[in-house]
């Protein structure tokens, strides 16, 4: 926290600058601030916080009953430890179109770099699930106006996710995404595309940079980054592996322990504590510290 260099507007410009820059950026989940520490670490170029994610974090099902303020607090405590531009999921943009308004404020506010708003109705499902429900064209046409109206830096990143392929088919879905950047919207999110075709196709009618989300279990196939980057892609989003790769090994842990009655077997599983107060910089705060108590009170009495 002491050590990160860059402001929040500095970092929506680095995030506007990576979405024109014609290159494909992966962009790995974090769920807890330490995660985003890693992820920086790692090389990668952004931070990404996902509604599915959170919930889950939360012991909540994805269906939108999480809070404005949950999503917020736990984005702002993520994007504050790294120099890596944040942005975030906001479903629905919790309530009507001044809601969506709100929403952008406060994430300004907290240092959030930007964030994406869909197209599917209250109580909404995780986008990869069947019987979705999304609302008319022109309802989110408002939520798309309102979010881009209420910046106050032009360098937030207001981002159109269409769930209607698995509700209207592609066609219909390609419509309203093209709505959606004429409404203003920065960027589109094409959710749960059933093919390498389609992706190909939402590429080809939408001439502002595209989001592809390559989640596990999902309706997607799980493509590479070669060819996403082939298909002309600017973000992929990996939107819970970092969360499933860590309550996968906790499970197993939990597990083994039950088992065989201590952990000494599962030691090489394990985050070393060395590499622990490296991510934390423990030294750093350490020196810190030492720089600012480095003198003795003296014994002269005061008048």
């Amino acid at each position: 926290m002491l050590f990160t260099k860059k402001n929040a507007a500095e970092k929506r410009e680095d995030f506007r600058r990576i979405l024109n820059d014609g290159k494909l950026h992966q962009v790995p989940g974090a769920f807890s601030p330490y995660v985003a520490r890693m992820i920086e670490d790692k090389g990668y170029d952004a931070v990404y916080v996902g509604g599915a994610m959170l919930t889950a974090d939360l012991c909540l099902p994805d269906i939108g009953i999480a809070t404005l303020t949950e999503f917020a607090d736990r984005a702002e405590q993520i994007a504050r430890v790294t120099d890596l531009p944040t942005f975030m999921d906001v479903d629905t943009g919790f309530g009507e179109p001044m809601s969506a308004a709100r929403t952008v404020r406060m994430l300004e506010e907290k240092g959030i770099a930007g964030c994406h708003i869909e197209d599917q109705v209250m109580p909404k499902r995780c986008g990869h699930l069947d019987g979705k429900e999304i609302v008319p064209t022109d309802v989110m046409l408002q939520r798309v106006r309102a979010a881009v109206d209420a910046k106050r830096d032009p360098n937030f990143v207001v981002i159109a996710r269409s769930d209607a392929r698995a509700v209207e088919g592609l066609d219909a879905a390609i419509d309203r995404m093209k709505a959606y950047v004429d409404a203003g919207a920065d960027m589109i999110f094409p959710e749960a595309m059933k093919s390498e075709k389609e992706f190909e196709a939402v590429r080809e009618a939408i001439d502002v940079p595209i989001l592809a989300n390559m989640t596990e279990f999902g309706k997607s196939r799980l493509l590479t980054r070669k060819e996403l980057e082939d298909l002309g892609f600017n973000i992929v989003i990996y939107p819970v592996t970092t969360f499933r790769l860590a309550m996968g090994e906790v499970e197993r842990g939990l597990d083994h322990i039950l088992e065989a009655g201590d952990q000494n077997a599962i030691l090489d599983k394990m985050q070393h504590r060395k590499t622990l107060y490296e991510y934390l910089r423990y030294e750093e705060y350490s020196k810190f510290d030492q720089n600012i108590f480095n003198f003795e009170v003296g014994d002269t009495p005061t008048e």
